[in-house]
């Protein structure tokens, strides 16, 4: 299975010369954005294997946190280029896709994986309910600021971005209060077992080369970030779709590859704590630390973001928290549970697409 991955990835690679070279000539934006979009999916997926290498020592926890950060690299990446260009509305659907996205996609298409293999897959409730409250908060602090605009719309745009500053700060403090909490004080919630030789396909790598891979990788998914971005406006206007749509879906599987590859296989070697903090753990991070940062980031480059999302974007994430939360409040799960999770993410994409532009 591994040699099959290994050789998908490497046909993939070759989409990172050709999106360059498309770029460079100013061929049609609807193939340069496919290209690059492709590019980056084993671009991901690299980053994920490489992380994979650099927790082979580690628990669960730690390890399900550092293949969540650098997993996300694409999606920062990618929103701070967009951000630069002034696509804010691309920047708030990418937040919302990768946040659904993980929780739905990646954690449904782990639960399947893994549950065809093993009847019965089980993980730490407490972990699990924790992860699930943590994201019920990041779903009010999106919820709050669109029903603040919908409730004063004449208060104008300061106040928005003032509520959104502020909302901002708080949500980055509950993240370093839950990396206290879950690599500190309450670590052995999220030990689990360490990720082992045999569930890499190979003698791990050394420290300095897995970081070295990182490094390349994530420089090389900044430039094909670049080109997918400046793709967006006209592939949209070709394919007939609106941005959000292309931010929340396409934009954000993009993004995924590395939890989706990842998550999925672990969860085959029935080890559902780590699946579990690699989904949940990425939808966190999106949510509590990708969010402010980019808002943060936002003032430096003079073009304020704030956290108003349109309301069926906030419904979304609420459905979507919620429905985790069930489905994880027994710590136990199956191929069926999985199954539908993937059903209410492709209900979901489907109202999406015929959302008016």
């Amino acid at each position: 299975m591994f040699k099959r991955c290994a050789f998908g990835i490497n046909v993939l690679l070759l989409f990172v010369p050709l999106a360059l070279v498309l770029e460079l000539l100013h061929a049609d934006p609807m193939v340069v954005f496919f290209t690059s979009a492709l590019a980056i999916v084993p671009l991901a997926g690299l980053l994920g294997k490489a992380t994979e290498h650099l927790t082979s020592h580690v628990g669960a926890g730690l390890g399900g946190l550092l293949n969540a950060s650098l997993g996300n690299a694409a999606e920062l990446i990618i929103a701070f280029v967009a951000l630069k260009e002034g696509l804010h509305d691309v920047v708030k659907a990418s937040l919302t896709g990768s946040i659904i996205g993980n929780i739905l996609l990646v954690l449904g298409f782990s639960m399947v994986a893994g549950g065809l293999r093993h009847e019965q897959q089980r993980f730490n409730r407490t972990a699990a309910g924790v992860g699930a409250s943590l994201l019920l908060i990041a779903a009010v602090g999106l919820v709050v600021p669109a029903i603040s605009n919908a409730t004063a719309k004449g208060q104008g745009t300061e106040v928005d971005r003032a509520l959104s500053l502020g909302i901002a700060v708080i949500l980055f403090s509950i993240y370093l209060l839950n990396l206290l909490f879950s690599l500190k004080t309450h670590r052995h919630l999220y030990m689990g077992e360490a990720v082992d030789a045999e569930e890499i396909g190979e003698k791990p790598w050394p420290l300095r080369k897995a970081l070295w891979v990182l490094t390349l990788i994530t420089a090389a998914v900044a430039v094909m970030s670049e080109i997918l971005v400046g793709a967006i406006e006209p592939a949209a206007k070709g394919l007939g779709l609106t941005q959000v749509f292309v931010g929340v879906i396409l934009v954000a599987l993009v993004g995924n590859a590395a939890e989706h590859s990842t998550a999925v296989m672990v969860a085959m070697k029935n080890k559902m704590d780590l699946a579990l903090g690699i989904a949940i753990g990425s939808s966190l991070q999106i949510a509590l630390f990708v969010a402010p940062v980019l808002v943060f980031v936002s003032y430096l480059v003079g073009m304020p973001l704030d956290l108003i999302f349109t309301p069926f974007e906030v419904a979304a994430v609420t459905i979507s928290v919620l429905v985790v939360g069930f489905v994880s409040m027994d710590g136990e799960s199956n191929w069926m549970e999985g199954a539908m999770l993937i059903g209410v993410y492709l209900i979901l994409a489907l109202a999406f697409y015929f959302l008016p532009a």
